[in-house]
């Protein structure tokens, strides 16, 4: 397997390199295909070979059209094959897409998910990058270069003088590929890397748009992003100079080439060691011959670039979860256990949870209070399966949380995060997790919610489109609608975040609601809040501090003794038993 780290240089993904060796017959026949094209190639210098040498002194008008004949032949040969070619490259590029894109897509959501933060869609964009590449002619040079040995043999057959002179120029151009290549790879990389971070940059600055605005952030929004994007164009303005430095080269190298072999051809016309028809053939043959490493200068940036867009959709692939599932577990049901639990994220200077242990059987609702930053989100991550504990374990029904394939555990995981975000499409698809769920448990899971009779409101009800991100809801419509989804299909384990940050006090009613709900239908809760009233609806309360858990008070929450213990950091109130359950 390839490493996951970032940092390190990957071998390419077993998955990516199988798709890559299901078309081995394609690059097969690619290969043959451009030997043939390169023969072809051969077809006009040796036609004007064969008129200055044969149809001229001859005046033979039938070997004239004879000749034409064959040329015509071989021209129309020549386009479909390259037609072909070309034709065969985009369809490849094509199937690759389609083959790789959603697990690029779900290792990009993995990805984001380890590292606890927002991702780009980088990997989609370098999934373009080799689609376009392949549509592109820049891999022609790479197919073509193996044929210049037949143009030089041609050349060498002229005159031995000529073919000499053609193979140097040929060497120069190839060494100075070569060059291109070494003193520009490490600036492409730090340009695409800065590109991608100033692209990321103003994604973020367009998803904050109304804060920005609102507060006049906008002269110091731009000159942060100036400061990003202003690094990449640095980086890439230097690596196209350097480029285009070694193609001014490269230019000269070939226009003095091409002035070279023409005049040698003609002194040795004028020694008569030549024909006026090879003189001729010589000059196109040896532009034939050194096209390749000339284009190779002028592709190599495409090249590159493509390579390293392979390089980061293999990292991608290595953490989509369907190359990586394992055996399909139970579903999951009884007690939730989580044992001396501890996560810290990579590179933190402290942990974020320390020890944490508790246990809830079904028709449990555990409250989870603190101050900020007491590491209560991080928890509620780690019972839902996001992110893996340092030391200790999270169970669900006896069995690791991380160790269930997502697909398999997420139909009996209701959560909510504390950012919440809906996606384009209707209320149905969004309640139903964007799946074609049942209409009757979307409605189930609406009332549940208490928002079937604000959805009968809406102008097509359930096939109400709710925009990008829910934009035609407000706020709260928002919240509930994620709720609903949180709800949607009796799941065994709900967690909610903070369910009532943006709800009215009809919402709040409603919350209330489902959660007793809920407790009637022996799920497990766990509910975050700083709102005593919200609290009031859980059997256990554990208050987080500094990411241990400091107290749990069993049934009721009394308001008065939780502001007090939270704000004077008093003694803890309750403890955990040695079994780990609550009380």
């Amino acid at each position: 397997m390839a490493v996951n780290r970032d940092d390190a240089k990957p071998s390419w993904n077993p998955f990516l390199r199988s798709c890559l060796q299901l078309q081995r017959k394609t690059f097969v026949a690619v290969i043959v295909f451009s030997f043939v094209i390169n023969l072809l190639m051969l077809t006009v210098p040796l036609y004007l070979l064969q008129i200055f040498n044969r149809v001229v002194p001859s005046k033979s008008t039938d070997t004239l059209l004879f000749l034409t004949g064959i040329v015509v032949v071989a021209i129309m040969t020549l386009t479909i094959l390259e037609s072909t070619r070309r034709y065969i490259f985009v369809r490849l590029g094509s199937w690759l897409d389609a083959r790789l894109g959603g697990l690029v897509l779900s290792g990009s959501i993995n990805r984001s998910v380890t590292k606890c933060r927002k991702t780009s869609a980088q990997g989609l964009r370098d999934l373009a990058t080799v689609r376009r590449l392949f549509a592109g002619a820049a891999l022609f040079p790479i197919l073509d270069a193996p044929w210049t040995p037949v143009f030089l043999v041609v050349l060498f057959m002229l005159h031995p003088l000529i073919g000499v002179i053609s193979l140097v120029g040929a060497l120069a151009l190839l060494i100075l590929a070569f060059i291109n290549e070494f003193s520009t790879r490490g600036l492409i990389n730090e340009a695409n890397d800065a590109s991608t971070k100033a692209e990321n940059y103003a994604t973020a600055i367009l998803r904050n748009s109304d804060a920005i605005e609102a507060m006049g952030m906008r002269t110091n929004i731009i000159g942060a992003w100036e400061q990003h994007h202003g690094a990449a164009v640095d980086l890439q303005t230097e690596a196209s100079i350097r480029a285009n430095r070694m193609a001014s080269i490269a230019k000269f190298i070939r226009m003095m080439l091409q002035v070279t072999v023409i005049g040698v051809a003609g002194l040795l016309v004028l020694k008569n060691q030549l024909s006026a028809g090879g003189l001729i053939a010589s000059a196109l043959l040896m532009r034939r011959a050194v096209a390749p490493m000339d284009r190779a200068i002028g592709s190599w940036k495409v090249l590159v670039k493509a390579r390293n867009a392979f390089d980061n959709i293999s990292k991608r692939m290595d953490q989509a979860s369907e190359l990586n599932r394992s055996s399909t577990l139970p579903m999951p049901s009884g007690y939730l256990s989580v044992r001396h639990a501890s996560f810290q994220y990579p590179g933190s200077g402290k942990p974020i949870l320390r020890d944490v242990t508790f246990k809830a059987t079904p028709g449990d609702v555990i409250g989870l209070a603190g101050d900020t930053a007491a590491g209560k989100s991080t928890l509620a991550r780690l019972l839902v399966g996001l992110a893996e504990t340092n030391s200790g374990y999270v169970r669900l029904g006896g069995i690791d949380v991380d160790s269930w394939d997502a697909d398999d555990l997420g139909p009996s995981i209701g959560y909510l995060p504390q950012d919440t975000e809906l996606f384009s499409g209707t209320v149905r698809q969004n309640i139903a997790r964007m799946g074609d769920g049942d209409l009757d448990a979307v409605i189930d899971a609406a009332q549940l919610a208490g928002i079937h009779d604000m959805i009968m409101r809406f102008p097509d009800g359930y096939a109400t489109e709710i925009g990008e991100d829910g934009a035609y809801l407000s706020g709260g419509q928002r919240q509930r609608v994620a709720l609903a989804r949180a709800l949607y299909g009796d799941p065994k384990l709900v967690v909610l975040d903070e369910p009532d940050a943006n709800l009215d006090t009809q919402g709040r009613a409603a919350l209330a609601q489902a959660i007793a709900e809920l407790k009637r239908s022996q799920a497990i809760v766990v509910l975050i809040s700083h709102q005593n009233a919200v609290l009031d609806n859980t059997d256990h309360l554990l208050i987080l501090r500094d990411g241990k858990i400091r107290s749990s008070l069993q049934h009721k929450v009394q308001p008065v003794a939780l502001k007090a213990s939270t704000a004077a950091g008093v003694p803890p109130l309750g403890k955990i038993d040695p079994g780990g359950s609550v009380g």
